[in-house]
């Protein structure tokens, strides 16, 4: 079922980011204590559109059951009956399950807006929705999904990067969109492993926030944040994979930011939590912030 996005009332668009959710079965005490965070940060902040940045299971797991950890996670989004959407990471589909199969389960869902996207670019689950303005029905913004991938060929190392096809395609979305409304739409970008450009940001000494491990973005930069600077649509990327670094900073005009790890059952030191950024209609620009798990002490794990 189609959901339609649209800013309130008051003029705005408030989005939940949950990233690196790590869960196995949804049955152990960590998956629990992830699971229940979500559905409290979803009740406390109340948003207009969830987002799950990649890594929603750990499929490094051979024993437990990974597709039933999947159904449990996003079925609390599905059931708070508020649309959300899903992008993979590098450990969604590493081992015994697969991409094509984790979309089926999404499937299931009448609140999931994700998409498989088209099959004849890089990657599963690259599509694009739209925010109506409250008062019509014309588009208001944009927001961009993206499977940025798993890793490299041995040959390079590392992980993957965004595809030229993947590329070609934002580009081509965001010249159709702005067409169709003859304007540019202000918007944002979803991905899992963050951009070569987020270590240019937090060199420029201009980021806020927490950078507590290196940026593990890929050893190649296949172009997306010059496709991104020449459209000029898009005003703030955001990633997760790397689960002590949660700043955010704007190089050359647009937003590189990372969520807040929210998983208990993977490593790091940064209190668990979510991003939350809120769209403006009718402006270039959003509010953001994260909001950490109030029940619990810091996340940190071996």
């Amino acid at each position: 079922m189609e959901q339609q996005l649209a800013f309130r009332k008051d003029g705005t668009f408030k989005i939940i980011q949950f990233t690196d959710v790590h869960v196995y079965d949804g049955l152990g005490e960590k998956d629990i204590r992830s699971l229940a965070l979500i559905k409290n940060l979803i009740e406390s902040e109340k948003p207009d559109l969830i987002v799950f940045t990649g890594d929603v299971i750990f499929a490094d797991n051979e024993t437990g059951d990974l597709r039933g950890g999947f159904r449990k996670t996003v079925q609390i989004a599905d059931q708070s009956g508020i649309p959300f959407a899903v992008i993979y990471g590098n450990h969604d589909a590493e081992r015994n399950v697969k991409k094509p199969e984790l979309q089926e389960i999404l499937s299931e869902f009448d609140n999931c807006i994700s998409e498989a996207g088209p099959g004849d670019i890089g990657g599963i689950g690259n599509y694009t929705a739209t925010v109506k303005s409250f008062s019509s029905e014309e588009d208001a913004a944009v927001l961009y999904f993206m499977d940025s991938g798993e890793y490299a060929d041995a040959s390079i190392g590392g992980y993957a990067w965004i595809q030229p096809s993947q590329v070609q395609w934002y580009r081509e979305q965001s010249r159709q969109l702005a067409e169709k409304n003859n304007a540019v739409l202000p918007g944002l970008a979803f991905l899992h492993i963050p951009l070569p450009e987020y270590n240019e940001v937090w060199q420029s000494g201009e980021a806020e926030g927490t950078k507590g491990e290196q940026v593990c973005c890929p050893k190649v930069n296949s172009g997306l944040f010059a496709a991104l600077l020449d459209r000029g649509d898009v005003m703030g990327v955001f990633a997760g994979h790397d689960h002590n670094n949660d700043y955010i900073g704007v190089l050359h005009g647009i937003s590189l930011g990372y969520g807040r790890a929210t998983g208990y059952n993977t490593y790091g030191d940064l209190k668990r939590g979510a991003r939350i950024i809120t769209l403006i209609e009718g402006e270039r620009r959003f509010e953001t912030y994260i909001k950490e798990d109030e029940q619990s002490e810091s996340g940190s794990l071996q």
